[in-house]
């Protein structure tokens, strides 16, 4: 088997374990680089999807006539044309590599940045003002959850450091669920009205998409903050502008958006209540290694003839 690995911008994936393992088996080629175009891939018989960054339409598919399987990591297939992929035999492997604990630690590192003004008090210094503010701390604060998945249970467990309340909504989540990881389960108007700080970690679907809008945003206290690692179209971007530059709440830490990259000079850039990071919850040691060794164990299990978990078409 050939193997391919694609988009690895971070030079990440070489001495990895799951790698090592694959090439025991396969012959395998990492690009550092974009690929080009679809001839550089022919003769691949499985390609490993970096994420999100390739977008696998009809038309890529259709022209790798040796491509058996693609191995997805992360959690989403958003990128991948699966009916075309399934009309053309071509299996989409789940590769998920577990949760992001990035995106969680990256959660709570906006809410501390954000609360304490570390980025402000750290320009400031650095023009040679030597400003003191007040600060609020997250210490007994009220920590609200929108999504209390893999990512928000590690997000309140970290919480529980600083005895922060937490309470948390999903749109299945029991009191027992929640109460299991530490947290009050309420409704979500609910959780934004109580919220010192509220922490985004629900999926993006249709039902999910917009999900904060003005009139929730409208909801939070005037000294909170909301912070967003999971996906931007899950918030109104639009009306989350207007409530910052409004000063309706306090401010944001952002680490997704509703286009990617940010384009320059975006709004958001002028605004001085604002953290913003470049979608980088989940790029990180720990994660890639456990994307490697998830796509091997995908491949691997392909090659032995054994059930290759998979994501499906929506038909």
């Amino acid at each position: 088997m050939r193997v391919a690995i694609l988009d690895d911008i971070h030079k990440a994936y070489e001495g990895t374990d799951g790698v090592r393992r694959l090439r025991e088996r396969a012959e395998v080629r990492i690009f550092t680089e974009p690929f080009g175009d679809a001839r550089a891939l022919r003769g691949f018989d499985a390609l490993i999807a970096n994420r999100e960054r390739t977008r696998f339409d009809r038309t890529l598919l259709q022209q790798l006539s040796d491509l058996r399987i693609i191995a997805q990591t992360g959690n989403h297939a958003y990128h991948i044309d699966v009916d075309a992929a399934e009309e053309r035999g071509i299996i989409v492997a789940k590769a998920t590599g577990g949760f992001s604990i990035g995106a969680a630690e990256l959660a709570v590192g906006f809410a501390i940045a954000l609360m304490r003004q570390i980025p402000a008090a750290d320009q400031a210094l650095k023009r040679g003002a030597w400003g003191t503010p007040m600060t609020p701390v997250l210490h007994g604060k009220a920590l609200g959850i929108v999504g209390l998945g893999h990512v928000g249970r590690h997000v309140a467990k970290i919480a529980g450091a600083f005895e922060m309340r937490v309470l948390a909504w999903s749109p299945r989540l029991s009191q027992e669920m929640a109460a299991s990881a530490g947290a009050e389960r309420c409704e979500l108007d609910d959780l934004l009205v109580r919220s010192d700080v509220v922490s985004i970690h629900a999926t993006l679907a249709p039902e999910s998409r917009g999900l904060i809008d003005a009139r929730r945003l409208g909801l939070m206290k005037p000294t909170a903050y909301l912070i967003n690692t999971a996906r931007g179209p899950i918030v109104d971007e639009s009306a989350l502008l207007a409530a910052l530059v409004e000063g309706r709440i306090a401010g944001a830490g952002l680490d997704v958006f509703d286009q990617e990259p940010l384009p320059a000079g975006h709004k958001l850039t002028k605004l001085t209540n604002v953290i913003l990071t470049p979608h980088l919850g989940w790029p990180t040691d720990e994660a890639y290694a456990d994307f490697a060794n998830a796509a091997a164990d995908a491949l691997l299990a392909y090659l032995d003839g054994r059930e290759v978990p998979r994501f499906v078409a929506r038909h």
